[in-house]
């Protein structure tokens, strides 16, 4: 009974030690709930944009940036020929300071805000002066790349020819920035220049002008695009954080007017964010499929050793997601039938890269090699040169022709006995090629020289020349040769 009573007492648990833990868990539940509520607190003021926001000041910056005139259109003229100067000669640096200058955010953040607070007014304003803005820009770069002598298209240029993911991303976080920095109290204007840098709106416009100068549409249509996306996304940002920060509707008079500017502002909203996002997702979709095409080229293409892959011919071409294809070259060996196939099943494991076709180029330096087709492309390739040495072969061939004539004389010995025999008033014969020249051509006329005997007449001399002459063009078969009394 003891031992019975000894157990039973020390299972039992003590009523003042089960107090203490209920304090202490109670004492951990108030500690975590005062650490939660600080860390809420100090976010909500680390965060909050809403008390430090001054509407009436942000709303009158941004109506006051909308119009384009005056200062604010030659500044734009003045900025747009800066930077088309740093795009033409690729200078990254002058690009930049030309964006630093440029006046473009206004019209468009106006879009963006006069949607949020319902302003059909200075909506219409804003896209009159955002047109009147793409207008100005176009014209001054078209004209000056119209009259730079240099209208090659440079790696700045050809960068602001088609939109990637990043650009978006730039666009709608820079947007974000500038709504946030305007409506601060007391503006940040590092913030609006480092967005009017990075949003990259200016060399866009700027590119599409040259795109017109040297008559590419497809350089004006890539560039005209991405700066169409820029804006679109700039002013979406706009929409957001004015609605976030609750900025007030305009108000009307007729409540009428007042549901219809609503439904026709949800309306604008709509129709730009629906588009927006899916522009977004296949954008995002084709930096997925580069980044995986380019890994398959790196760990399944660039690994063969048998061959060498040519980095630098290498084509991705996503094509809208519609036959994407990847192309290589290879130089050295060819490439077996059996590894392309293997090549091209390993393509498909990769997520972004399903019907995906893989074109392998290779050189032809394999056993079917073929000579006729090498030599017949290097024909092609040289024609120019083979065509300036058949002229030259002609004019040697003419030449030719002369000094042959000319040989036609070697045996002067035999021809001047039988002067001597047949002219008896003959005392000496001489013979020569003459160089004669009308100041075109140059010719070469077989000369023979006549040195008459002292008593015979001036008349005789002619009649005799005369017939010496037809004599030798009959003998020698030259129809140009001349005779020449030496007195």
């Amino acid at each position: 009974m003891e031992n019975k009573d000894h157990n039973n007492t020390g299972s039992q648990t003590n009523p003042e030690e089960s107090k203490n833990e209920n304090e202490k868990g109670k004492q951990v539940q108030s500690n975590v709930k005062e650490t939660y509520g600080s860390i809420k607190s100090f976010l909500y003021e680390l965060l909050d944009i809403s008390h430090d926001t001054d509407r009436d000041a942000t709303m009158e910056a941004i109506l006051k940036d909308i119009p384009f005139k005056g200062h604010n259109a030659w500044i734009l003229i003045f900025s747009i020929i800066v930077a088309s100067v740093g795009l033409n000669v690729g200078s990254t640096a002058v690009v930049i300071g030309a964006m630093l200058i440029s006046p473009l955010m206004g019209p468009i953040v106006g879009l963006g805000f006069s949607v949020a607070i319902n302003d059909v007014d200075t909506l219409r304003r804003s896209l009159v002066n955002l047109g009147v803005m793409v207008g100005l820009s176009l014209i001054t770069a078209f004209l000056y790349f119209q009259l730079s002598p240099l209208t090659e298209l440079t790696e700045e240029l050809k960068a602001r020819t088609y939109p990637t993911i990043l650009d978006v991303l730039v666009a709608i976080f820079g947007g974000l920035a500038l709504i946030i920095a305007k409506a601060k109290r007391g503006t940040i204007i590092t913030v609006i220049s480092g967005v009017a840098i990075a949003t990259a709106l200016m060399p866009p416009l700027c590119t599409a002008g040259y795109g017109l100068a040297v008559w590419d549409f497809s350089v004006f249509g890539g560039a005209m695009y991405l700066f169409t996306i820029n804006t679109i996304f700039i002013a979406l940002s706009t929409f957001v954080v004015s609605k976030f920060l609750r900025f007030p509707l305009v108000k009307y008079a007729n409540s009428l007017r007042r549901k219809r500017i609503a439904q026709i502002a949800s309306t604008i909203a709509v129709v730009v964010m629906i588009p927006s996002v899916y522009l977004f997702y296949n954008l995002l979709k084709e930096s997925y499929f580069e980044n995986d095409a380019t890994k398959f080229i790196q760990s399944e293409l660039a690994s063969y050793k048998q061959s060498f892959l040519q980095k630098n011919s290498t084509v991705i071409s996503y094509n809208s997601g519609i036959n994407p294809e990847i192309e290589v070259s290879f130089l050295g060996k060819e490439i077996p039938k059996d590894v392309i196939l293997l090549w091209k099943d390993k393509l498909n494991t990769y997520e972004y890269l399903e019907n995906t076709e893989l074109n392998v180029l290779q050189n032809e330096n394999s056993e079917n090699f073929d000579q006729l087709k090498y030599m017949v492309e290097l024909k092609r390739r040289d024609s120019l040169e083979l065509a300036e040495s058949k002229k030259h072969i002609e004019d040697l061939e003419t030449e030719m022709i002369k000094l042959q004539k000319s040989k036609r004389l070697i045996k002067f010995d035999q021809v001047a006995e039988e002067i001597r025999l047949n002219y008896e008033n003959i005392e000496a014969v001489s013979f020569a090629d003459i160089l004669t020249s009308n100041f075109e051509q140059i010719d070469t006329i077989p000369t023979f020289s006549i040195k008459w005997k002292p008593e015979l007449e001036e008349e005789q001399k002619s009649t005799t020349e005369d017939k010496l002459q037809k004599w030798l063009s009959y003998k020698l078969n030259i129809d140009d040769i001349q005779v020449n009394s030496l007195n």
